[in-house]
């Protein structure tokens, strides 16, 4: 039995990290490199490689971007009334696909996870209320962070410390299957939960 070169285990062991890629599909890719063009393989190996360099976390937002602050922050064009806050940046653009929704963004970069060792410091919570309260004409706080156990806690949370901060708080509605994640939604179903989101109301405890 021939043994698998040393070069094609590692490099499929490492693609087969990447989120969707299971260990057949990443040798698959690897087998498929190694028929390829060697100036394409060279010219993903450059980009690969300086990504990490090149794109940055936006300083307003926290989207991804080559230029901070990042295009959506800086098109004089969105509405400052409204700030919807997304769980990545995957959600944010998942959302920008719609083409519908025209206001400003707020990457949270995670979901509140106690167990898992995430906490508020963890996530750009701070970064939030300090929008919140230096954001002028601020109307509404748009909260669409995924609907299962994590977002819904995450959501309640923001709603908790920003209240007195914005005059209206929403909750994307449930258009977005339990448990299911916004980056996968079709855009019909995520443009039905943004626009019927609603208003949370304050429990208190």
């Amino acid at each position: 039995m021939s043994q698998t070169p040393t070069a094609i285990s590692e490099l499929a062991e490492l693609l087969a990290r990447l989120p969707g890629i299971g260990s057949r599909t990443s040798r698959r890719l690897v087998y498929y490199l190694l028929q390829a063009d060697p100036e394409y393989c060279s010219s993903l190996g450059e980009v690969i490689s300086g990504l990490r360099q090149r794109v940055r976390n936006c300083s307003i937002c926290g989207n991804y971007t080559e230029n901070d602050p990042c295009e959506l922050c800086t098109d004089p064009r969105r509405d400052e009334r409204l700030l919807c806050v997304v769980t990545s940046a995957a959600d944010l653009m998942a959302l920008e696909r719609m083409g519908t929704y025209r206001g400003r963004y707020h990457v949270l970069g995670g979901l509140l996870a106690p167990l898992d060792g995430v906490g508020p410091e963890e996530l750009r919570l701070g970064e939030l209320l300090k929008r919140l309260e230096t954001t002028r004409g601020l109307e509404e706080l748009i909260l669409a962070t995924p609907p299962s156990v994590e977002g819904e806690a995450t959501a309640s949370y923001i709603a908790d410390i920003s209240r007195g901060r914005v005059e209206k708080i929403t909750r994307i509605a449930s258009g977005v299957p339990h448990g299911g994640e916004l980056e996968l939604s079709d855009p019909v179903t995520l443009g039905r939960a943004l626009e019927g989101r609603r208003s949370i109301k304050y429990v208190k405890s």
